[in-house]
């Protein structure tokens, strides 16, 4: 008679448990830091609206990301809105991504290597490393695709309608959180054809049509959001270029946040592709890593369109590192089924594959050590911080009651410095808002609207916070002329200007 296991022993022997712990461990590294940057800082002021407030918002900018700023509206309801409480729900849903890649693998290759080095391997690339700690929508939908990968496996082993509503639901999260990620159904198609050829028997053939059923019903309640964010396509998404070839064949480089880290991946994917074992699935892996890359660099490149960039294809990436567990499984597997057929100790040989496995999963950590020791970078074009901080820390310490503050707006609003400025402020800090017509809330966008006339919104107050964008020692000279005149006619020039990196702040005292 066996003796009984603990329960805490039982739940540290699943193979999903420490992926997802490590996962955990390494999104909540430093958590904190750095500050929140522009598109955390959406996620802030729209998350942190009434319900109707935001509902109104994205009738006009940000549907696509609809679901998760929802999710995010309750979230920070319960939690409060630090930078923490905003970051954790990515820090949780990476996790459960890590948790269901490594179940995926144990599906498909039916090792527990596999299954443990998928899930380890998914915390690998810096790229999930940095969306794990971002408050935007990547996390949540990588985690929700990944969930869907392993719902439609589980779907095509015994299909019935128990199985295919969990995977409608994880599509319409997916969906909802972000469009791109329908993409993906380019390597499901694939994944089911290939199973369909694999097992070739009469009573699979119905799901040629119970798959496309499950995604009718799954893209149902994305349909509000395809609506919307068509509308919304050109203001979003009319700054990322049309991709070209050469951005097709490098983008596992940007995928993965760094050529050698995704070159190491490659020859453990080429490991379970090639090695004896359970290549189809292998193969179904493949295909839906590439597909959905491939699909959306097709249209974007066609289109008038783009939407090829790294994050928004970040749900690829449960997939190759599935995949890349295969590899080490399969390594494993043909070791010991070597030394069984030449005679030999299955336990040392099995320790023997178990070395090489671990050692071929250390390859990949190894090379993305250097990319990991800055991997909190912000900003679309450089790994500059965002000064929002340092400018509300200089504003708290000299703020008079009754000064003004100005900041880019209309045309230059996309700095999200208003926001950005007014969140690190502490609630006795609110400066008079110069220049603004109508608050965000009002404006129903995510900034304030400017003022057409700015001698109407220039206010009675005798100091003005002057933010910039960039570093400059002549702040008046980078506004709007009609501002900037009307400024230098009421204030002169600034009685002191400070450059923060990023953006400059000046005080303007009509008193001096």
């Amino acid at each position: 008679m066996r003796p009984a296991v603990h329960p805490v022993g039982r739940l540290l022997g699943q193979v999903w448990v420490w992926p997802a712990l490590v996962m955990l461990a390494v999104g909540g590294y430093r958590l904190g830091t750095p500050d929140l940057w522009r598109d955390e800082i959406a996620t802030w002021t729209v998350a942190t609206r009434s319900p109707g407030d935001l509902l109104r918002l994205l009738q006009h900018i940000d549907a696509s990301n609809g679901a998760y700023y929802v999710l995010m509206h309750g979230w920070t309801a319960v939690f409060g809105d630090s930078t923490i409480a905003l970051r954790m729900p990515s820090v949780l849903a990476m996790a459960g991504a890590a948790a269901l890649v490594s179940l995926t693998a144990r599906r498909l290759f039916g090792s527990r290597v596999a299954a443990v080095g998928a899930g380890l391997l998914l915390a690998v690339p810096s790229e999930i490393s940095r969306y794990a700690q971002e408050a935007r929508s990547y996390a949540l939908v990588t985690c929700a695709i990944a969930a869907a990968s392993l719902f439609l496996l589980r779907a095509l082993d015994r299909p019935s309608w128990r199985r295919w509503v969990p995977y409608c639901l994880a599509m319409a999260l997916a969906g909802a959180g972000h469009l791109i990620s329908f993409s993906t159904i380019a390597g499901q198609v694939a994944l089911v054809a290939l199973h369909l050829w694999r097992t070739r028997s009469a009573v699979e053939w119905r799901l040629l049509w119970q798959y496309p059923l499950a995604v009718v019903v799954a893209a149902l309640p994305v349909l509000p959001v395809v609506l919307l964010g068509s509308r919304q396509s050109d203001r979003q998404l009319g700054w990322i270029p049309t991709p070209s070839t050469e951005d097709l064949t490098s983008f596992g480089e940007v995928l993965f946040g760094s050529e050698d880290v995704f070159h190491a991946f490659l020859p453990l994917a080429l490991l379970a592709l090639l090695l004896p074992g359970r290549r189809i699935q292998a193969w179904q892996l493949l295909l839906l890593a590439v597909l959905p890359v491939a699909a959306v660099w097709l249209v974007s490149w066609s289109g008038e369109t783009s939407y090829f960039l790294g994050r928004y294809l970040l749900f690829t990436v449960p997939a190759w590192a599935a995949l890349a567990g295969g590899g080490a499984g399969a390594v494993y597997g043909a070791v010991t089924g070597l030394a069984r057929r030449l005679g030999r100790e299955p336990r040392g040989a099995a320790a023997v594959a178990g070395l090489l496995a671990a050692g071929l999963l250390a390859v990949p950590a190894v090379k993305a050590l250097p990319e990991l020791q800055s991997v909190r970078y912000v900003g679309s074009h450089n790994r500059s911080v965002e000064p929002f901080k340092a400018a509300a820390l200089e504003i708290s310490a000299g703020y008079r009651a009754g000064d003004g503050m100005a900041a880019p707006l209309g045309d230059q609003a996309w700095a999200m410095a208003w926001p950005g400025v007014s969140y690190y402020l502490p609630s006795d800090v609110r400066p008079y808002p110069v220049f603004v017509a109508r608050s965000a809330e009002d404006a129903e966008d995510l900034s304030p609207a400017p003022c057409p006339q700015p001698e109407a919104c220039l206010g009675d107050v005798s100091r003005i916070w002057l933010i910039v964008l960039g570093d400059t020692e002549d702040p008046l000279g980078t506004m709007p002329p009609d501002q900037a005149q009307l400024l230098r006619a009421r204030y002169g020039a600034p009685d002191r200007v400070t450059p923060l990196g990023g953006l400059t702040l000046a005080l303007l005292d009509r008193d001096v």
